[in-house]
């Protein structure tokens, strides 16, 4: 096959590119220019699309005797992730910017681009499975990529090749430093890849301005502390919150609530963090449709928090009902349901609540 390989400049997307031209594709080597201004995204090894990724993607494309080019995405990242990164935060939601730019830039822009100009596929560093067509967790539990890529739709999937999903990042490494390529021991980006400092409230601040409002307690109603505003807060957030009292309990305060037009942060004991059931909306299904109600397991962060649970599906509209309560889900997040390892689909969470007739 005719295959594009995305190279990001680093080990994972080389290795990719490696192994499809191992495997007889015939295979073109592109770097996504992300950045309007490359030279100022990565603080030590955070970030990612800098100057510094693009010239070594270069390098390894030579090592590996590959045509390379680099199609400047900048403005189309920039609209589609960016500015929705922001719009997310400023509405009191806790956005995925991964997930989205998988689905807006790297199987949407790409692929679209790829297939008009004659390839088959595009092959990504994505540490995950394909087989038979449906996606699956990656055997490297720890870097598992399936969450942020259960946005893809059969045909997007029918086109993309994962090649890294049957092994662990230790022996990635290990095969790219025997293929010589110099990104063998390049650590990997971090956070938010388009805020190079790691500094995401700093970040929305400057985008959005500072505007002060009241941290209130959920059970009193008292003004526990001030902040400069609601979207520097996610859902399920213990640090940070500068209290000028403690509770009188003494025991922690997580945030519960994001009120935007209020301009409020609700914050109270863990305990009422705890919800068992989650509503989500737009399912994308990465298989046929399932049934109108189904048993499955639910990831509701991009690491962590799973549950198994009993999806009701209404239309656009999603609603599971999980068999062990979580802490922390925050609206603006992916619901993605599995199989075993196995993803069936994702929807975007709305709203999480504690049912009434369930003991969690």
């Amino acid at each position: 096959m005719k295959v594009l390989a995305a190279m990001s400049g680093g080990v994972d997307s080389a290795v990719a590119a490696a192994r499809a031209v191992d495997a007889g594709h015939d295979v073109t080597g592109v770097h996504l220019a992300l950045s309007q201004t490359p030279d100022a995204l990565r603080t030590g090894s955070r970030g990612c699309c800098t100057i510094e990724d693009a010239n070594d993607a270069r390098r390894s494309a030579d090592v590996l005797e590959i045509p390379f080019y680099i199609w400047d995405l900048a403005e189309r990242f920039r609209e589609d992730v960016v500015e929705d990164f922001v719009a997310e935060y400023a509405a009191g939601r806790t956005p995925n910017p991964c997930l989205r730019c998988n689905e807006k830039i790297k199987f949407a822009a790409v692929l679209d681009r790829a297939v008009a100009l004659g390839f088959d596929a595009v092959v990504t560093g994505h540490h995950a499975q394909l087989v038979d067509g449906q996606l699956r967790r990656s055997v490297d539990a720890a870097k598992d990529q399936s969450y942020v890529l259960a946005v893809l739709t059969p045909a997007q999937l029918s086109r993309a090749i994962f090649p890294l999903g049957d092994s662990t990042k230790e022996q990635v490494r290990a095969e790219a430093a025997e293929r010589g390529l110099a990104v063998a021991a390049k650590p990997d980006s971090h956070d938010i890849c388009f805020i190079g400092d790691g500094d995401t409230r700093g970040f929305l601040t400057r985008r959005l301005g500072a505007a002060g409002g009241e941290i209130v307690d959920a059970e009193s109603g008292a003004v526990l502390g001030e902040h400069q505003g609601s979207f520097g807060f996610t859902v399920g957030q213990r640090r940070g919150l500068n209290l000028t009292r403690p509770a009188p309990d003494g025991e922690p305060r997580y945030v519960l609530a994001i009120e935007p037009v209020a301009n409020r942060v609700v914050v109270g004991p863990g305990r009422l963090l705890e919800v068992d059931e989650v509503r989500a909306e737009r399912p994308v299904w990465t298989v046929a449709a399932p049934a109108a109600e189904f048993d499955c397991i639910v990831q509701l962060r991009a690491h962590g928090m799973l549950s198994p649970a009993t999806v009701a599906i209404d239309d656009d509209r999603v609603t599971a009902r999980l068999h062990t309560a979580q802490r922390g889900v925050a609206a603006g997040q992916a619901l993605v349901m599995y199989a075993g390892d196995a993803v069936i689909g994702s929807a975007t969470i709305t709203a999480a609540s504690a049912r009434s007739s369930v003991t969690v």
